[in-house]
């Protein structure tokens, strides 16, 4: 039976012409490679090489072979290199930039599918820097950044939703909602205990502006929790309400944990995107946060 290694062996001193130099490419000793040219001589049943004064040169029955085989290797070889950069991949460190929200949202999926990962939590504009000085392998934003030395990939959209605990009786708000009272609907909520994320609270004041074209809303947040998925955790066993991406909240929504109380028309989607700088050696690993990202985002509230 033929030896695949054989074939390898027989392309390599067919291409460089001489033993020593295909040794070394294959890193094997000369006699190795003499020894697996003179069994593939005995099994196909014809001399593949004449020796010369520097090197040897092919037979007509060689380059006969070389012709019948060369594409067939080339393609094992292919796969064969493509397996191993899986494999490299798969246990190779990389390291992800992302804001504490997004992680909340989407952190859980990275951890599965990669069993080595370095997170830096930090906003936009910082992540952007990071990933541009090829300090970051990949940053997920909520900002477009076009540059020379970056590249992106739109994988999703996530938009601000006001939840609530199921417990909560939200008919008296739906009402105001159906009437478009908008007046009534925001004394309404200044009424309820609000939960945030952040002091600043960055998420209400962007829903109070699209929901009610204002800048700024009149409470003031009861619970700061400096942690999304935390703020969610316990609004959901307490009294409340709070703005939060809708992927963030998705779960304990299914979970009929959470409700769903606005899910305003007026409050824009934000695209969620994929950063990493050109010429990366990660690709492949790239186009599998890509897919797997685009299929989370594809499967919205």
């Amino acid at each position: 039976m033929v030896n695949l290694e054989w074939y390898r062996t027989f392309k390599a001193v067919y291409k460089n012409g001489n033993f020593s130099v295909a040794a070394k490419e294959l890193f094997m000793s000369q006699p190795a490679v003499s020894q697996q040219i003179s069994m593939l001589e005995a099994h196909v049943g014809n001399k593949l090489f004449n020796r010369k004064s520097k090197g040897v040169e092919p037979t007509e029955y060689a380059k006969l072979l070389n012709n019948l085989i060369i594409d067939a290797l080339d393609r094992l070889e292919s796969v064969e290199t493509g397996f191993r950069a899986k494999a490299e991949d798969a246990t190779r460190l990389i390291s992800v930039g992302i804001s504490k929200h997004l992680f909340d949202c989407i952190g859980n999926l990275l951890i599965s599918k990669f069993d080595l990962i370095d997170f830096t939590f930090a906003e936009n504009d910082e992540l952007f820097a990071l990933v541009d000085s090829k300090k970051l392998d990949f940053a997920i934003t909520t900002k477009r950044f076009d540059t020379f030395d970056t590249t992106y990939e739109i994988v999703g959209k996530i938009k601000l939703i006001l939840v609530a605990p199921s417990s909560l009786d939200i008919t008296e708000f739906r009402q105001k909602l159906k009437a478009d009272n908008f007046t009534e609907i925001e004394q309404w909520l200044n009424a309820q205990k609000w939960y945030s994320h952040d002091a600043r609270i960055p998420h209400i004041k962007l829903f109070w502006l699209h929901a009610f074209n204002k800048k700024r809303p009149s409470m003031v947040p009861n619970y700061i929790i400096p942690s999304e998925s935390e703020m969610l955790r316990l609004l959901a066993k307490n009294d409340g309400v709070a703005v939060t991406w809708n992927c963030n909240a998705r779960n304990y929504i299914k979970e009929n944990k959470l409700q769903l109380v606005w899910n305003s028309f007026h409050v824009p989607e934000e695209f969620v995107y994929l950063l990493t700088p050109k010429n990366n050696s990660a690709k492949s690993i790239f186009d599998v946060i890509e897919k797997e990202l685009k299929l989370f985002f594809g499967n919205r509230l």
